[in-house]
């Protein structure tokens, strides 16, 4: 016998079914039995390929336990340059969109010089700050997209002097430079600060001392951002006074991961950026009475949420640490790269400090539209306070107050506190929504730290978020509000003109003013560190019966110009800064106790009456290239 031709060398069961025993080409003796050494090898084999089998079975059982249950990992949509500058061969306007729900306004911010629609362009993703001074003068940033034939966006602005019933939208801050990702604050003399992100993944801060009417940069080179970067300044009157803070994310980063930065000239100058522990993308930074800044974001670009304390940053000796790092529940994770918004984010992280020097001073919120652990659809708006410095956190609450449904989406929730501690929140909302996508914006408030909150309102009309894209899948990432003692100012995204050209309703930027006692209210003392002890009912809402008839304001005349310039000569006169004192007397009285469930009985599809401006002979009309859907992109 050849011991060497019976080997018991078998293929691993990993790698295929096991081969024919006997081999192929050889049969077993049937009127002898087998030799002892052939009976043992065969027993050997039967049972190694038993052994295979039981394997192969506990590998199923095991990986059917650590099998995932949620969505896969998604990489960040980055803001990238995807199509060159479009030339503007042909420009038409109608009448503003001036959009009235009930007791409350939105009202176009994204005009020409004449105060009229632009057709054909979009404009998304607004952040928005008030002069603290004097809250007449307001300014709004956004993604400008000059058509919708293309994805190549700039950095716009409007501003008004009128508390936001007119709008001037003098131009972008630079002709045919990809900007992205705007993002707006004010300090407490009334400067206005646009940070803006440009598509090498570097940003700058550009100054305004007019009002928002016109914008000088102040940084200069790539020294600081990376991509869905925010930034805060220090109003206290400690040692950071005046400094600025930025964070951006992870992705989209020409640092190595590193995530953070520090001015303290304004914008002009930033400190070599370092690592933030736990890596939070996709949220904000605030500073509390103190000094203290505190991030907060998330990791992994969808949970779990991170709140970080520095409490050197404002000694600018020291390269800031942080102290204090605590991991935090908001019920869910970001969403991204789904049904409401395909290209974008269903919204990011919010954090905000109360410096009322009130019961609530110093109370740490976060605020996020999350998608609730265990699902696949649907957001809610959650919030989360810390009473001790962002030691600890309290448990998710959910601020829409509508029937738990996970095919409805509450996206682009966001928050402010006021002077006085009323903490006001606004997000995009479908549940009226028969189709589950039609969106309104909706507003609560609570007036006793986040404990409580009033009953939701309703504060626009409905409208179709995916119309009007220009060439991206989204209408921005977030959406943005501003507090003072009496109400909010908000900007946010909507599609309610309707451009008769290409059939469809187009993406603009509106102002709404919200409060607890419903709509508009006057423009408020201005106040600057309130020490107002604000009430604790949070029962307050707004009494409005829905009128949605949007009205359109002004016939169209058609003057062509072709693009906005970027040197506008603002026609306002800075007013002198009004001496505040630090010690008003607040006492907030709004308690009433109306319902707030209205629903639109129409949305606003006004037709704007159009004249067509003379169409001059074009140098060249580029045909759009086709896109593959982009990812989404913050």
């Amino acid at each position: 016998m050849r011991s060497s031709t019976l080997s018991t060398t078998r293929p691993s069961c990993s790698h295929g079914a096991v081969p024919p025993w006997p081999p192929v080409g050889r049969t077993r003796p049937v009127a002898s039995p087998l030799p002892t050494q052939l009976r043992r090898l065969d027993a050997a084999r039967r049972l190694q390929v038993l052994i295979c089998l039981s394997s192969l079975a506990c590998l199923a059982g095991v990986s059917g336990q650590i099998a995932p249950t949620g969505k896969p990992l998604r990489t960040e949509p980055l803001e990238k340059y995807d199509n060159p500058p479009a030339y503007i061969y042909r420009l038409e306007t109608g009448p503003r969109m001036i959009s009235p729900y009930g007791a409350f306004i939105s009202y176009q911010v994204n005009v020409d010089a004449n105060h009229q629609n632009i057709l054909g362009d979009a404009a998304n993703e607004p952040s928005i700050a008030v002069d603290p001074t004097n809250a007449s003068k307001v300014t709004i940033g956004w993604r400008q997209f000059n058509t919708v034939n293309s994805n190549f966006r700039q950095g716009g602005w409007g501003f008004t002097t009128d508390a936001g019933v007119t709008w001037t939208f003098p131009g972008v801050l630079e002709n045919n430079v990809f900007r992205s990702d705007p993002v707006l604050d004010s300090n407490e003399t009334g400067t206005f600060f646009y940070l803006s992100l440009r598509e090498t993944f570097y940003d700058d801060i550009w100054r305004s001392t007019d009002g928002g009417g016109s914008w000088t940069r102040s940084t200069f080179g790539n020294v600081s951002g990376g991509d869905k970067e925010w930034f805060t300044i220090d109003r206290t009157n400690g040692t950071g006074h005046g400094f600025q803070y930025q964070a951006w994310s992870t992705s989209g980063n020409n640092w190595g991961g590193r995530q953070f930065s520090r001015s303290t000239d304004g914008g002009v100058t930033w400190m070599n950026p370092i690592f933030l522990p736990s890596s939070p993308v996709w949220g904000t930074l605030d500073v509390d009475t103190n000094g203290n800044l505190f991030i907060g974001g998330a990791a992994n670009f969808t949970s779990p949420f991170w709140c970080l304390r520095s409490s050197n940053a404002q000694n600018p000796a020291v390269t800031p640490t942080f102290d204090r790092v605590t991991q935090v529940s908001l019920g869910g994770s970001l969403d991204f790269g789904d049904t409401i918004n395909p290209g974008g984010l269903a919204g990011q992280a919010f954090l905000a400090v109360d410096r009322s020097g009130g019961p609530t001073n110093n109370n740490v919120y976060m605020v996020a539209s999350v998608q609730p652990t265990g699902f696949t659809t649907g957001t809610d708006v959650m919030f989360v306070r810390s009473t001790d410095g962002g030691l600890t956190f309290s448990a998710p609450h959910r601020i829409n107050d509508d029937p738990v449904n996970h095919n409805k989406w509450h996206w682009f929730g966001t928050l402010a506190v006021a002077p006085n501690g009323r903490i006001d929140s606004v997000w995009l909302d479908t549940r009226n929504a028969a189709n589950n996508t039609d969106s309104q914006l909706f507003y609560s408030f609570s007036t006793d730290g986040g404990v409580t909150w009033a009953p939701n309102v309703a504060v626009s009309n409905p409208f179709n978020p995916f119309q009007g894209y220009p060439q991206q899948n989204k209408i921005g990432d977030y959406i943005t509000v501003v507090s003072d003692n009496t109400g909010g100012n908000v900007a946010y995204p909507a599609t309610f003109n309707f451009n008769p050209n290409t059939g469809q309703h187009e993406e603009d930027v509106y102002y709404v003013r919200v409060s607890p006692s419903g709509g508009g209210t006057p423009t408020p003392t201005p106040t600057a560190t309130a020490t107002a002890t604000p009430t604790s009912t949070a029962t307050a809402t707004a009494t409005h019966t829905p009128t949605p008839t949007p009205t359109a304001t002004a016939t169209a005349t058609a003057t062509a110009t072709a693009t906005h310039t970027p040197t506008p000569t603002p026609t306002t006169t800075a007013t002198a800064t009004p001496t505040v004192t630090s010690t008003p007397v607040v006492t907030p009285t709004a308690t009433p106790t109306a319902t707030s469930t209205a629903t639109p009985a129409s949305t606003p599809t006004a037709t704007p009456t159009l004249t067509p401006r003379p169409t001059p002979t074009p140098r060249f009309q580029p045909t759009p290239r086709p896109h593959a859907t982009p990812p989404p992109r913050p």
